[in-house]
């Protein structure tokens, strides 16, 4: 039953860390500390491994519960039931919880306020767009941290970040901000603004 044990813990741990990089940002955001949302970017690269790792270990698990037991001979009595955390219930709990935790970076965005602004723009000349690239975003996750930022400062028309381009196309009305702003909103996510171009 040790083992059993084991192979629970392995597999929860398995599956948290294959997400810690998406579930940070978020994390970030509810504590309200957004610089610190990028500290565990650097496992995303090992996620396959962790998500293979928690599928096997998980397999092993179910393959360990479901195998008949052996027959033994013998006169006593053993009609004892398992304890809760030995049970298939449980495992099945265990193996539901890796799966949320494998998906989380699908569906990490329903944790992030709305931010609606109704802009009013003056000028059509006032507005500019401008790409931001950056480094560090790893998932959709660090996507919607740095549109939340970036939103949050007036004269936002737009803000789509892209974890796979690494970059933000922002479009703003120059007259309420600007790029240094812009650019500093981004940089207080703990990713960082390597270069810019006016579009």
């Amino acid at each position: 039953m040790k083992t059993e044990n084991k192979l629970i813990s392995t597999s929860l741990l398995t599956a948290i860390t294959a997400s810690l990089c998406c579930i940070t940002p978020v994390l970030a955001i509810i504590v309200g500390t957004s610089g610190i949302a990028s500290i565990f970017s650097w496992i995303e690269p090992f996620r396959p491994y962790l998500i293979g790792l928690t599928i096997l270990v998980l397999g092993f698990a179910w393959y360990q519960k479901l195998k008949p037991k052996k027959e033994i001979d013998c006169e006593c009595e053993t009609d004892e039931r398992p304890k809760f955390i030995q049970s298939k219930k449980f495992l099945g709990i265990v193996t539901g919880f890796a799966i949320l935790m494998l998906a989380f970076p699908y569906y990490s965005g329903i944790f992030y306020p709305k931010t609606e602004k109704q802009i009013m723009v003056v000028e059509k000349s006032d507005l500019f767009t401008t790409e931001f690239k950056i480094s560090g975003m790893t998932c959709a996750s660090c996507e919607e941290h740095v549109n939340h930022e970036v939103n949050k400062l007036n004269g936002i028309v737009n803000s789509k970040a892209s974890y796979e381009n690494g970059n933000a196309i922002i479009e703003f009305d120059r007259t309420k901000t600007n790029e240094a702003q812009i650019e500093k909103a981004i940089n207080s996510t703990g990713y960082k603004v390597t270069d810019k171009e006016e579009n």
